[in-house]
């Protein structure tokens, strides 16, 4: 696995679609985590959080980026693409982008309770580039705003 530094400027102008679609997941009061997926620097899917609409726990945003995305490509393999999301991925989601040979991952706000770095970073494909931290202080802002209300 390869960490690049964030900061790149097409990595915060594609992370910033990511937390449009966190603030949808927001305001349909799910857990506000939204995903892009970017091929060739065009945005192939777009995603949120759907777990409490769907009553799905396998619901993610990067899932539903994920499933968006082969159906756009017409294919299963995400080697070619980077997903933007507001959240580490969880164990479940790497997983799956570890299956979709993901090339690479931008996210923003670390997840230190669930973020497949907790278990290991090794569970995403060898090959996937990640970047870390971009938007991180947005990401995080509506993630608190959002467990605010909950408690």
């Amino acid at each position: 696995m390869h960490i690049l530094n964030p900061g790149i400027q097409s990595d915060e102008r594609f992370m910033r679609e990511a937390l449009k679609e966190a603030e949808q997941a927001l305001e349909a009061d799910e857990v506000p985590v939204g995903a892009v997926v970017v091929c060739h620097d065009r945005i192939i899917a777009r995603a949120h959080n759907l777990t409490e609409r769907l009553n799905d726990v396998t619901a993610h945003a990067e899932m539903q980026a994920i499933t968006a995305a082969a159906n756009h490509l017409g294919g299963k393999y995400l080697d070619q693409c980077t997903l933007y999301v507001s959240l580490e991925p969880c164990t479940m989601c790497a997983g799956a982008l570890a299956w979709a040979q993901l090339g690479k991952l931008v996210y923003g706000a670390k997840d230190p309770k669930r973020g497949y770095t907790t278990v290991s970073d090794q569970v995403l494909h060898p090959k996937t580039k990640v970047t870390q931290g971009v938007q991180a202080q947005k990401a995080s802002s509506l993630l608190k705003k959002f467990f605010q209300t909950k408690r």
